[in-house]
């Protein structure tokens, strides 16, 4: 696109979809780990829940990006949504852990929401338009955290079964405007034997081929960063309910999905300023590498405020500093994608997706180890250290490679 227009562009489908999806996804997050203990689950197994959705995705991510290089991404967003869809129906009437574990294996087995949404984007999108692209991903993640845990946080008083429910309305809705406003777009390359900018998918056999990518400074250095980003993210939001939980009270009892819906929700409103209408002007001004630098600090600080809050204004502190890490997640694929041919493209944001499925495999359980063993201050200072790697990545001398100024069409939207 010569100009940022979202009205009158393909991207206001692709924003609504993501809000929706996201709102359902963030109704779901405070509640998990509250409604996997009623069910007897301890901390280390709510890390599996999650940990068992994310290895269903890494195997089932690729087969659903290389599909669409050919049937197009909307068929396969309504197959993936269709997933959740069934997902969220099991997950509120599972009688036992073992049926919920069942329940968010068939969600993940059917993820790819997200990567097909920026599949879409990189698909109909110039580079000078990409950061601020992507960062209608963000924008829809911040008003999904901002609205989806308050819903979830004021439903659960009643019934934790009602926000599950709630979720489950929004994947209705998200696969009805996908079908109904979402344009059909030919991925770039498709039929002709290469890759658009949306791309192929490698196989799981085929994952040997990504070591190429990892061989290109720039581009290792950031995808580095985003298996970082990915991992410290998994660990915190996995996490912080259980440890809010054992630390924090509001009214004599432990903080519930209510209290945490409304942090997280607090956190949205940080993230709606920072990826909406501001990103383009810091952009401008700052550029890309600084601003994902920036991000990267904000998650250093916030986790290790985390690993000693022991009260709700320093929860607050917390969750202001984390909230600055949005910064991170459309800046960092914007730069990835400009450091990669515009024909490999597509196999890089597949790369991308497979490194935060190994992140949300490996970190959640880890996060719920500790917290299993009390070490809730071990829990942050170790999601603090890995966004600290990605900080000393994103300073290094290999990103230099680049030139240092900002590549996107920053005007005010």
């Amino acid at each position: 696109m010569a100009s940022w227009n979202l009205v009158r562009s393909p991207l206001l489908a692709i924003f609504l979809i993501v809000a929706v999806d996201v709102l359902g996804l963030t109704i779901m997050i405070p509640l998990l780990p509250f409604y996997a203990e009623k069910l007897g689950a301890s901390a280390e197994q709510v890390g599996w829940l999650i940990g068992i959705y994310a290895l269903c995705q890494l195997f089932s991510g690729p087969l659903l990006g290389r599909l669409s290089d050919h049937t197009g991404r909307k068929p396969l967003l309504l197959v993936s949504q269709a997933g959740t869809f069934i997902g969220f129906l099991i997950t509120a009437f599972a009688p036992s852990l073992w049926i919920l574990f069942v329940a968010r294996a068939i969600d993940g087995s059917t993820a790819g929401n997200l990567s097909l949404a920026q599949a879409y984007i990189s698909d109909v999108t110039e580079p000078k338009d990409r950061a601020k692209s992507f960062g209608i991903i963000g924008i829809a993640f911040g008003m999904g955290f901002l609205i989806g845990p308050a819903i979830s946080g004021l439903l659960a008083k009643y019934d934790y079964r009602y926000p599950i429910f709630a979720a489950a309305a929004m994947s209705a809705t998200s696969i009805l405007t996908t079908y109904l406003l979402l344009p059909a777009v030919q991925p770039a390359g498709a039929g002709k034997g290469i890759s658009g900018p949306g791309g192929k998918r490698l196989s799981l056999v085929q994952w040997g081929a990504y070591a190429v990518y990892f061989r290109q400074p720039a581009l290792a250095s950031r995808l580095y960063q985003f298996f970082a980003f990915a991992f410290g993210f998994a660990m915190f939001i996995a996490g912080m309910p259980l440890v809010l939980e054992r630390r924090l009270t509001w009214a004599g009892k432990p903080f519930g999905p209510e209290q945490v819906g409304y942090t997280w929700a607090f956190a949205g409103l940080m993230g709606i300023f920072l990826q909406g209408p501001a990103l383009g002007r810091l952009v401008k001004r700052f550029g890309e590498r600084a601003l994902n630098r920036t991000g990267f600090m904000g998650y250093v600080c916030g986790y290790a405020a985390l690993a000693f809050c022991h009260s709700i204004p320093m929860l607050a502190l917390a969750t202001f500093v984390t909230s600055i890490g949005g910064l991170v997640r459309p800046t960092l694929t914007s730069l990835i994608t400009q450091a990669t041919p515009r024909e490999e493209q597509g196999v890089v944001l597949g790369l991308t997706q497979s490194l935060n499925s190994v992140a949300l495999i490996i970190a959640p359980p880890l996060g719920g180890y500790l917290i299993e063993r009390g070490w809730l201050t071990a829990w942050g200072l170790a999601a603090s250290a890995v966004a600290f790697i990605g900080l000393m990545l994103a300073s290094g001398s290999s990103d230099e490679l680049r030139e240092n100024r900002p590549t996107v069409n920053a005007t005010a939207p």
